[in-house]
């Protein structure tokens, strides 16, 4: 792909560029020109991870006033700024001017860009509407979306700026529904599904909206509708980035997709929205931690979750070693594969399907094979800790007085676990006397205390109860110490 001063060319395959009006929710039986913007914003969703919605006349000045506003603002120095509807500004606070009206607008084409998909999946124009604001916000209320409004300029960089521009042009997938992105210049690159990045937004202006989806339209459809990965060249623009979110109360389940006849796979559980929230910053901040790693120690991140549910089959869960790619650039393989050949139709994009046209994904069988190896290994992993564990478990239960005080070794010479069992999480077995030194988190009363272990628990904590007083207490090892033999008067009963 040809570039220009470091900016990808256009798409070999231009982007849909659909008007927003004629995607806007219809009642009853679908115009003809509804139905083909629909359709035609659906496949450039799964052809390209993107559309272009062109906004009216009056929305696209209030589009290109919010743009000047932001340059305005931030004065020609790399900023931005975060604007949520129904938010007080604190004291001393500025926002850019336009931003109500900017968020006005493109809440109204987010939403429409919504009602659109859940039109081509067979659902009600309104079925998502429950999981989102109300409309118009309620007062007192702060919206849950959020438009992020930014000015960027190419300069040179070193250091830890370098590190910031190159953390700033990572891949982003967004945790909303969809994200619309409007600038005065062009600089959004996004994957394909087959992994090659281009410039979306060559050949934009102000009044054109670059739509997105993110990572919550994925889950509610049960990954019928595919998320966008994108990223910011860094270039000398201003955006206006408008995330469609659901509120915080919202849970979101795949009801309606399988009410509507869509197979689901069981990864998509319902899910409250701020949990929901939650994990995805936990897998951003994972993979920004794995970025950081050193080469030798990534190779785990090949068994991240939503990494397995892309390569294993929806209906049996089996990897997809078989997968074969349609004519659309999706793949199947297993089950879906032939349910995909019978019905002569792709079930993500509805496109059509010539058996005769099918040839192998080598590349996607590759990657499942390896994966699945990983799988296997940690599963084989897991499989010999848990019975170390339970054999641990089970040595801690034997009399002490019925094990060998010398070392026993196996065949090959290692140690066996009963010396094992004297490790650093597992140093005291149950009726033996300990002293407990404790910490700031052991009661006062205990600290000085001679006691007996009646009971191990997990990660090296343990069940003691106090000689003097008969009181038991749960302590970590670290808060023990073994009392001296010299100390002793023989066995202790557990019912002392």
């Amino acid at each position: 792909m040809a570039h220009h001063h470091g900016i990808p060319s256009a798409p070999s395959l231009p982007l849909a560029r659909v008007r927003l009006e004629d995607v806007a929710p219809h009642d009853g039986a679908a115009a003809p020109a509804y139905a083909r913007a629909v359709g035609a914003l659906v496949a450039s969703l799964a052809r390209r991870g993107a559309a272009v919605l062109d906004l009216p006349a009056a929305d696209a000045a209030v589009v290109r006033c919010a743009l000047e506003s932001a340059r305005a603002f931030f004065r020609g120095r790399p900023a931005a700024y975060l604007y949520r509807a129904g938010r007080t500004l604190e004291d001393g606070e500025l926002s850019p001017a336009c931003m109500a009206d900017a968020f006005r607008c493109l809440g109204k084409a987010a939403r429409a860009a919504l009602s659109a998909i859940a039109r081509h999946l067979r659902l009600r124009t309104d079925v998502f509407n429950h999981l989102l604001d109300d409309a118009p916000l309620p007062v007192n209320e702060v919206s849950s979306s959020e438009l992020l409004v930014a000015y960027s300029h190419e300069q040179p960089q070193s250091g830890q700026e370098l590190m910031g521009c190159l953390r700033s042009s990572m891949p982003v997938v967004d945790r909303g529904f969809v994200t619309l992105v409007a600038s005065d210049h062009p600089g959004i690159e996004v994957c394909d599904p087959n992994g090659h990045w281009y410039l979306a937004d060559w050949g934009s202006g102000p009044s054109d909206l670059l739509l997105l989806t993110g990572s919550s339209l994925s889950h509610v459809t049960a990954g019928l509708c595919p998320i966008s990965r994108y990223r910011d060249t860094n270039e000398n623009r201003a955006s206006l980035t408008f995330r469609l979110m659901p509120h915080a109360n919202a849970i979101l389940d795949c009801s309606q997709i399988l009410a509507a006849g869509h197979p689901i796979r069981q990864i998509y559980q319902p899910i409250p929205a701020s949990q929901f929230m939650d994990d995805s910053c936990a897998e951003e901040h994972d993979v920004f931690s794995h970025l950081e790693e050193p080469l030798e120690s990534q190779g785990n991140f090949v068994s991240d979750p939503s990494l397995r549910s892309v390569l294993s089959d929806p209906l049996s869960g089996a990897f997809l070693e078989d997968a074969m790619v349609l004519q659309c650039g999706h793949s199947f393989g297993g089950l879906m594969l032939k349910k995909v050949t019978e019905m002569a139709r792709c079930t993500i994009c509805n496109g059509e399907v010539d058996p005769a046209s099918l040839f192998p994904n080598l590349a996607l069988r590759a990657v499942a094979t390896v994966v699945k190896m990983e799988d296997d290994r940690r599963l084989f992993h897991n499989a010999a800790l848990r019975k170390r564990r339970k054999d641990v478990t089970d040595y801690a239960d034997v009399p002490k007085c019925t094990r060998s005080s010398s070392r026993v070794h196996d065949e090959n010479g290692a140690e066996s676990l009963a010396a094992a069992v004297k490790g650093v999480q597992y140093p005291f077995v149950v009726g033996e006397r300990v002293l407990i030194t404790g910490n700031k988190r052991t009661p006062e009363k205990f600290v000085g205390k001679k006691a007996v272990v009646t009971s191990q628990c997990l990660n090296g904590w343990y069940l003691v109860k106090a000689l003097d007083s008969g009181e038991s207490t749960r302590l970590q090892y670290r808060s023990l110490r073994k009392v001296p033999e010299m100390q002793t008067q023989g066995p202790v009963s557990l019912r002392d």
